[in-house]
């Protein structure tokens, strides 16, 4: 099959290149960076160099392809709406998909989309899960998952300089975690099998509290007695906001830690509890982030 991927060489979309090459499978990668080409082409994929706001870029990126994989690309650089920039670019893949003539798309989500409107970045998430589903005669599998572990490499400086785990939930918090090759992995698997209609998978390698998460990462490091510290919302967001983070950003990630502590992240997840889970579990990204600390 001919393939088009969004999301450059980035955490999820390197490995399901590799993934559907492996295959056989013709893959083109859409990257704004012309000097990724090289390392695009070094994996065996044809690299398209321009931008997601450029519909007609995205139209000639898409067609010819049989299925194509989108993503909402995190930009912390947003000043206005989040839930505004994610729209834009939610409706710039419709354009391009509905212009291209491309019959199958395979959507990146968030398992809040349905259950966290209040919070800018799961609105988003809904938008354009809706703006893709409203696309006549084109199947759209969205993909939705929960915290990625790789957001705790966010923290290392914080365990070095402060020597606790911490953010604005409790330590016996239910967290659904999954790793990024754990997505790529189902998404390849969606890819390669046919699906007809709307309808959605979700992705999780684990399933732990801050707790666990502090134990285990601290003992992957030689700091098995780390300890996760509860904050209050204003002492989280005046350190990230400290750390560098506009206040906007800061401000969702705020609300994300209310809607963990409240647990309605997960409610629709548990209606839905898909029969496969990842492989990945939370010991296995313990030994990755050793390797980064």
């Amino acid at each position: 099959m001919k393939i088009t991927l969004t999301g450059s060489i980035g955490n999820i979309s390197k490995p399901l290149a590799k993934l559907l090459i492996s295959n056989g499978h013709q893959v083109t990668i859409i990257s704004s960076n012309q000097d990724k080409t090289a390392e695009i082409e070094a994996l065996g994929a044809k690299a398209v160099i321009g931008s997601i706001t450029d519909v007609a870029f995205l139209t000639t990126a898409f067609s010819g392809a049989d299925v194509v994989y989108t993503m909402i690309p995190p930009n912390f650089g947003v000043t206005g709406s989040y839930r505004e920039y994610m729209g834009s670019i939610g409706k710039n893949y419709a354009e391009a998909i509905r212009k291209s003539g491309v019959k199958r798309v395979v959507n990146l989500s968030s398992m809040g989309a349905r259950k966290a409107l209040e919070i800018e970045t799961f609105a988003g998430a809904y938008d354009v899960e809706n703006i893709l589903n409203a696309l006549e005669g084109v199947s759209v599998k969205q993909i939705c998952a929960p915290y990625f572990y790789f957001n705790f490499y966010n923290n290392i400086g914080m365990i070095k300089n402060q020597g606790f785990l911490g953010a604005n939930y409790a330590s016996n918090t239910r967290m659904l975690m999954v790793h990024p090759e754990d997505i790529s992995t189902a998404i390849a698997e969606e890819i390669q099998q046919p699906f007809n209609g709307n309808s959605v998978r979700y992705v999780v390698s684990d399933e732990r509290t801050p707790g666990e998460v502090a134990t285990i990462l601290g003992t992957a490091i030689g700091k098995p007695e780390l300890p996760w510290i509860q904050f209050s919302d204003e002492q989280a967001l005046g350190g990230m906001m400290q750390g560098g983070i506009p206040e906007g950003i800061a401000s969702i990630f705020i609300k994300t830690g209310t809607m963990l502590s409240s647990g309605k992240l997960w409610e629709d997840y548990d209606l839905n509890k898909p029969s496969i889970a990842g492989t990945r579990k939370l010991e296995s990204f313990a030994k990755e982030f050793a390797a980064r600390f």
